[in-house]
């Protein structure tokens, strides 16, 4: 049981990493409608997500039956977080957008207190508020919030995308018993209906090669491979390590963008590493304590 646990909370944070890498393709996709972006790289990930799964097809296709709830569950959390997320973009300032959804790795840590047989530990509430200081910090970069009524309707889409996010991760752990591998059913699903919207509202755009190449790897890299291992971490994985860790990923991000050029230099980031890394080897510690206990 703990080596099964201890492997999916690696599964958890390879998502994560994974989910890093997902700033630096969107610059590049960036002239590309969202939901365009959405259904395509759903369809990618879906279908990889599908053919990796050994066997005949039929042994494929199967893999994918799942009870009605678990399904509903994830096609809720994949299209509805990111559907909500774009809207939010609409209608707030980004700053706000990211401060406001960032918030769903400390609210899986505050919902997975109570799952039954979850243990969060101090520690690991700690580590996390450690985690959202240093976010909050590198995105505001001592600029002053302006927070404006005329702005509720996004903030109120960026609150509800995080909802929806944290408790699908940690609701998720109620259908354990169904395989990562059925994740591609609900991708599938997410594609068509993001290409759904993005026909009834969007001008498609033909992306480049550069576009195209780039949307392959993020649909097999932080849409395909990295929804499935998340969906592997929240069902047998340590949730509130993961809620902490889950900070990791605004920051590298903004690493990997800093590395290749797009944005400058900031101390805000130096001192957001100090506080993530400081965050992680506080839940980490407690983590330890609790499998050890």
């Amino acid at each position: 049981m703990r080596d099964l646990r201890h492997s999916a909370t690696w599964s958890g944070i390879f998502a994560i990493l994974l989910w890093s890498s997902l700033a630096l393709m969107a610059v590049f996709t960036a002239s590309l409608p969202p939901f365009e972006v959405l259904a395509l790289s759903f369809a990618i990930g879906g279908l990889a997500s599908l053919l990796a799964s050994p066997g005949s097809l039929r042994a494929r296709l199967d893999r994918l039956r799942q009870p009605w709830p678990a399904f509903a569950l994830v096609l809720a959390a994949l299209f509805g977080y990111h559907a909500l997320y774009f809207i939010a973009f609409r209608h707030a300032p980004a700053i706000e957008v990211n401060l406001i959804n960032y918030l769903w790795p400390l609210l899986i840590v505050v919902f997975a207190a109570f799952l039954p047989g979850v243990r969060v530990k101090p520690g690991q509430l700690i580590g996390t508020v450690f985690g959202l200081c240093g976010v909050i910090i590198m995105l505001v970069q001592g600029r002053a919030l302006a927070i404006d009524p005329a702005h509720l309707p996004g903030y109120a889409a960026a609150f509800a995308a995080a909802l929806i996010w944290s408790g699908y991760s940690v609701l998720n752990r109620r259908h354990a018993s169904v395989p990562s591998a059925a994740i591609a059913g609900p991708c599938l699903v997410v594609a068509l209906l993001a290409g759904i919207v993005h026909l009834a509202f969007e001008q498609s755009v033909v992306p480049d090669r550069a576009q195209a190449f780039v949307l392959v790897l993020m649909g097999l890299g932080p849409v395909g491979v990295a929804f499935r291992l998340w969906d592997r971490g929240t069902k047998h994985g340590d949730l509130a390590l993961l809620g902490t860790l889950s900070y990791a990923a605004p920051l590298l991000s903004s690493l990997l963008l800093l590395g290749s050029g797009r944005v400058a230099a900031h101390w805000s980031q130096a001192v957001a590493l100090g506080l993530l890394l400081l965050g992680a080897w506080i839940s980490v510690r407690a983590s330890r304590a609790d499998v050890a206990g």
